[in-house]
């Protein structure tokens, strides 16, 4: 997925709607990431988004403000790696309004025993991609 994202920003793409249901594996086993239609050209790291898209679960800080760039991409596979991790959704709500402040605050949970056997160096990615001060 790493291999993907970083395909994309070198060429000043933002995929912007990365979540479980847009990587697919291929025939060959390599790991594809489909489903470019929220995606947008961001052609410069000074030049900033502001168009509100995404999936709810998946969509970064940045992306609800309105002023991102294609950074907001690492925050969705965050998400992605967490659930991979746990089983379940950092942020979860019965509304999106729900979703997003919890979004907002970037507060997650790493305690329940679903977590036990993680190891502190994925623990340490996922506090870099789901930090919401990046």
């Amino acid at each position: 997925m790493l291999h993907a994202i970083n395909h994309c920003h070198e060429n000043k793409v933002a995929h912007r709607d990365i979540k479980a249901e847009n990587v697919m594996v291929g025939e060959d086993g390599r790991i594809k990431l489909i489903d470019f239609g929220l995606s947008a050209q961001n052609n410069s790291k000074s030049s900033k988004m502001s168009e509100i898209v995404g999936t709810p679960y998946y969509v970064a800080p940045e992306v609800l403000k309105g002023n991102y760039s294609s950074k907001c991409d690492m925050w969705s596979l965050g998400v992605l790696f967490y659930i991979l991790l746990s089983g379940y959704l950092p942020f979860n709500g019965e509304t999106a309004e729900d979703v997003y402040a919890k979004v907002l605050a970037g507060k997650y949970k790493t305690e329940q025993k679903e977590w036990a056997k993680v190891s502190d160096l994925a623990k340490d990615l996922l506090s870099h991609l789901l930090d919401i001060n990046n």
